[in-house]
């Protein structure tokens, strides 16, 4: 009688207690300018929620490519509007998600620490600045980060002079590492990516004016929904995330 009677007041308990939510796996396709910020915000949530949240960081460009070709990610953080644009038209963002998340500003940095401040305005020298060494950037025709700095040079009438002496990496932080590394002796980032890496010191801002705004949109892809996304989704605009991002000099877009 004793067991039966402790049998029942454990079901009973069981069925007065919470039931813990259920850990889901989501999988966050990002620019790669977003590496330290978001790897940051990506442990801090699945610490407080128990989720489990990876990322895969590359040039938006790929990223919304490989999206194209069925590659199952949940959700996809991009650096430009473009590319966001182009897998909505295709019918691959989930409807009422996508939201304007970060801005950006775009810097020229140089691997050597004396290097003296540049003007960027229209007609500056950058090409002789370079001297016969190479100015490191993104793909210019492809990722993000290297088309607003090909339009800022376009933007600044030197882009025509400057354009045999680029050297394009596959996406903004191998650009970034040319410079770190020394192997080229300047480069055009993200204000961020320069935040990211000491090996490196911004000697110019480029005029906002100069190249289109840079504006990183966030959406789940259809197909996709669930409460794990959407809870990391709508986490990327609390406080918590807006301290990661701010931290490595993005501009958080939206109200706090």
């Amino acid at each position: 009688m004793l067991n039966s009677l402790l049998s029942r007041g454990l079901a009973a308990a069981l069925l007065l207690s919470p039931v813990p939510a259920m850990a889901d796996d989501v999988l966050v396709f990002a620019a790669a300018s977003l590496k330290n910020a978001i790897e940051e915000i990506v442990g801090t949530f699945n610490g407080e929620t128990g989720h489990n949240v990876t990322v895969s960081l590359a040039g938006s460009s790929a990223l919304a490519r490989q999206i194209q070709s069925g590659a199952p990610a949940d959700l996809f953080i991009s650096a430009n509007v473009g590319w966001m644009d182009t897998l909505e038209e295709d019918g691959l963002i989930a409807p009422g998600t996508r939201a304007d998340l970060l801005a950006n500003a775009l810097v020229l940095i140089a691997a050597d620490p004396q290097a003296e401040p540049v003007e960027l305005s229209p007609g500056v020298d950058l090409a002789g600045l370079l001297g016969g060494g190479h100015l490191a950037m993104a793909l210019v025709d492809a990722v993000p980060a290297g088309i607003y700095g090909k339009a800022a040079l376009e933007g600044l009438g030197i882009w025509q002079a400057v354009a045999p002496q680029v050297a394009q990496s596959d996406n903004v932080r191998a650009a970034l590492a040319l410079v770190a590394t020394g192997e080229a002796p300047y480069g055009i980032v993200y204000a961020t990516d320069a935040v990211a890496e000491p090996g490196v010191q911004v000697v110019g801002t480029f005029p906002a004016d100069s190249h289109p705004p840079i504006i990183y949109p966030a959406a789940i892809l259809a197909g996709h929904e669930g409460a794990a996304a959407e809870a990391f989704l709508a986490y990327l605009s609390g406080a918590t995330a807006r301290a990661s991002f701010e931290a490595q000099g993005f501009v958080v877009l939206g109200e706090e």
